[in-house]
């Protein structure tokens, strides 16, 4: 920056890079950055010394090659909650297909679709502020109480909702296994509140209802 404040001051108002003595880079030519595509083509996983190794040239070389002539980064794999087989793939993009088909013949299809989920609900034991408040004299400290935590106690809970919002709730009694009849309960509980909450959708009789293929949804 001094060298720079110099210039300026001496009345050389330009950016663009003085020419000066040393030989160019030769390593970044067609060949280079071919091998080094193809060997990428083979493992993602190469890191910049093992290219410079494999190719024969510099660690900054092949960086440039990368970012600049390739316009490649490197990322860290994101996590997900696991990796799908090809059948999976497969059906997955089946059933986009199916409601995109869906979606053009019917543009409000979705509007009709209620879904079904479940999660666990874990017991917490929260403490209001006023009831953590204490005397103190200005000497002593101030009190403390740590973050709520989550308890091993927890109950399942049973939602459906569509696109205005929750259509029906309810939690599974502990000790209660959610199979093939409870869940024919749950549906029956469902059925009147959409008659109740929903009396279009209702009077209508083209609702769908979307859920996962847990066995007591397969086996109704």
């Amino acid at each position: 920056m001094f060298e720079w404040f110099s210039h300026s001051k001496k009345g050389d108002l330009s950016i663009e890079g003085q020419p000066r003595s040393g030989r160019t880079s030769s390593s970044r030519n067609d060949e280079n950055i071919a091998k080094i595509r193809e060997k990428l083509n083979e493992d993602h996983h190469y890191t910049i010394d093992e290219l410079s190794e494999v190719a024969g040239v510099s660690w900054s070389s092949v960086q440039r090659i990368l970012s600049q002539d390739l316009g490649m980064r490197r990322v860290a794999a994101k996590f997900v909650p696991r990796l799908l087989t090809e059948d999976q793939r497969k059906s997955q993009l089946a059933v986009c297909q199916d409601l995109k088909r869906e979606l053009e013949n019917d543009p409000n299809v979705l509007s009709r679709v209620i879904t079904g989920d479940k999660i666990w609900c874990y017991d917490y034991d929260p403490e209001s502020k006023q009831a953590s408040s204490q005397w103190k004299t200005p000497r002593s400290p101030r009190p403390k109480k740590i973050r709520h935590v989550r308890s091993n106690v927890k109950t399942m809970l049973i939602c459906f909702f569509d696109i205005q919002g929750i259509v029906h709730r309810e939690f599974v009694p502990r000790g209660q296994t959610v199979n093939q009849e409870f869940y024919l309960g749950v549906l029956k509980q469902l059925r009147k509140r959409v008659r109740r909450t929903r009396p279009e959708l209702w009077r209508s009789g083209k609702w769908l209802i979307h859920h996962d293929n847990a066995r007591a949804h397969t086996a109704l």
